[in-house]
């Protein structure tokens, strides 16, 4: 029970920090939704969304590739630090090369707010393409910054230190936070009552400007970065030539699968943006806040991710190690369909972190409540998919994670492609519902033929099927009564608590 300690209680102290750094993000988006214009919402959402697609080119699966390498080369761990901030760097650089000569370019493609040339609406304060053009030097700002942020981070992780870990991603969100409020209320507040140098604020203040939203982000990313110096000052101009080029080769497959799993995550928003001819940011910014609310779940999974993967790759060697992963596997699923059963549930309180700036914002903010069940179950199928994972990573086909993160990619762009059109948002809720479902179905199948694990499929798939039947029976049989719901989830913990007595009864006795 050693091991399973220390992966738990590595899993609690990446899990607290993320649990708390997403809560404080989450706390921003009802005062998002308050502060700025609907469609100021989306746009908000829009960057974003190329943000994560660009973090995930810039660090070139690096972070994967370094665990496996540390693993390969435990007497080297020194020169495969090296090389892999190396390649980051190295790309980071070519990245800035290719874009900036373009950079007019790219914030014309980014830029939604093309309803107004189509519809004459009026247009949304912060959409015209100046402020495109801004946010597009922030855009490539922060996403530079973050990506020399990103393999100290996987050192620390590497390194067994969750507790700086977590400091470091807390004093980021609290960075973010701070400057959002400073920005939202204190400045507006300062003007308004003629404090010191109001005069000069007033100057160069522009209220309700979403700008100040990535201002804030890349304010963020430069603490961090900053406060991860001690960690960078390790890194020595130390290179080993072929070592860096078996790191690229094993890697690439990496970055093609995890830009397809970005794309399954980011790219609806995206699209919304292009196919939509009307409401386009409207309706961006009704998904991306009602989609939050399914954050919760996705917060669970990333805290699991971090502990996993370094826990995965050392019990490796062990003979046990199969049953280790199908365990782990059991509890995971449990966990995350309570978590899904419980979003649904309780829809009627969390729904008030979506609230416009008037009523009749924020009964359109609401009518998008309906994405969420999709939404949360291709989460499941998502977390479920990232625990499969670990059988192509472990034994080094990670063709395979391209493969399948292609075909869910592939599947995400033709499905929102042919119904946005004719569905808006509701299209791209269940087709990230149907391109995580079948990752997951795929991996699994793959998975057994290629690298087998113990999984208990039945039980599983048992624990899943009566989640969703919980869930429809919540949200559509009894329309979103909180106090069915909750009786619902009650009755299915308490129904999993029984089943699972004897091992939990096992697991704390030891």
């Amino acid at each position: 029970m050693s091991t399973a300690k220390k992966f738990a209680g590595q899993t609690a102290l990446y899990g607290i920090s993320t649990i708390a750094s997403r809560v404080l993000t989450f706390f921003m988006t009802p005062i998002y939704t308050r502060s700025y214009a609907l469609g100021a919402n989306g746009i908000i959402t829009t960057m974003y969304s190329y943000v994560s697609m660009t973090n995930a080119l810039l660090t070139f699966g690096m972070e994967t590739t370094f665990f496996r390498y540390l693993n390969k080369h435990a007497d080297n761990k020194q020169k495969v630090y090296n090389n892999a901030f190396a390649s980051v760097a190295a790309v980071t650089v070519l990245f800035l090369l290719f874009t900036l000569p373009f950079i007019g370019h790219i914030a014309s493609f980014i830029d939604i707010d093309h309803a107004k040339k189509v519809s004459h609406a009026k247009p949304v304060l912060g959409s015209s393409p100046a402020d495109f053009l801004k946010y597009t030097y922030l855009f490539l700002a922060i996403v530079v910054v973050d990506a020399w942020c990103a393999i100290p981070f996987v050192k620390l992780r590497a390194d067994g230190k969750p507790g700086r870990y977590g400091i470091i991603k807390m004093a980021s969100v609290l960075i973010f936070v701070g400057f959002n409020m400073l920005f939202i209320y204190v400045l507006p507040f300062w003007i308004k009552h003629h404090l010191g140098g109001a005069a000069w604020i007033s100057g160069w203040y522009v209220p309700k400007w979403v700008g100040y939203v990535f201002i804030s982000e890349l304010l963020s990313s430069i603490v961090t970065l900053l406060l991860l110096l001690p960690e960078l000052l390790k890194i020595r101009f130390e290179f080993d030539k072929a070592m860096l080029m078996s790191m690229y080769s094993y890697s690439w497959p990496v970055l093609i699968a995890n830009l397809s799993y970005l794309v399954n995550e980011n790219m609806d928003k995206i699209l919304l943006g292009k196919l939509l001819t009307v409401n386009v940011a409207r309706d961006v910014g009704i998904y991306g806040a009602c989609a939050k609310i399914a954050v919760f779940l996705s917060v669970f999974i990333n805290a699991f991710r971090l502990g996993a993967e370094p826990f995965f790759f050392n019990q490796s060697k062990n003979k046990n190690a199969g049953q280790t992963y199908a365990r782990i596997m059991d509890y995971f699923v449990i966990a995350v369909c309570v978590i899904f059963i419980g979003i649904i549930a309780n829809i009627e309180i969390l729904k008030y972190w979506v609230h416009g700036p008037d009523a009749r914002q924020t009964a359109l903010y609401w009518t998008g409540l309906r994405v969420i069940p999709p939404l949360a179950f291709g989460y499941v199928s998502l977390g479920i998919y990232m625990n499969l994972s670990i059988w192509y990573k472990l034994s080094d086909q990670t063709k395979f994670g391209l493969y399948i993160s292609g075909i869910g990619a592939v599947l995400t762009i033709v499905l929102n492609v042919l119904f946005i059109p004719s569905y808006s948002y509701m299209a791209s809720a269940w087709t990230s519902l149907i391109a995580y479902t079948i990752m997951m179905i795929l991996s699994y199948l793959w998975g057994q033929k290629n690298y087998p694990i113990p999984y208990n499929l039945k039980k599983n798939l048992a624990y899943i099927v009566s989640a969703i039947v919980v869930v429809y029976l919540s949200f559509y049989i009894f329309k979103r009564n909180i106090f069915i719901g909750d009786a619902l989830l009650l009755g299915y913990v308490l129904v999993a608590f029984y089943f699972e007595r004897a091992n939990l009864k096992a697991i704390f006795k030891r």
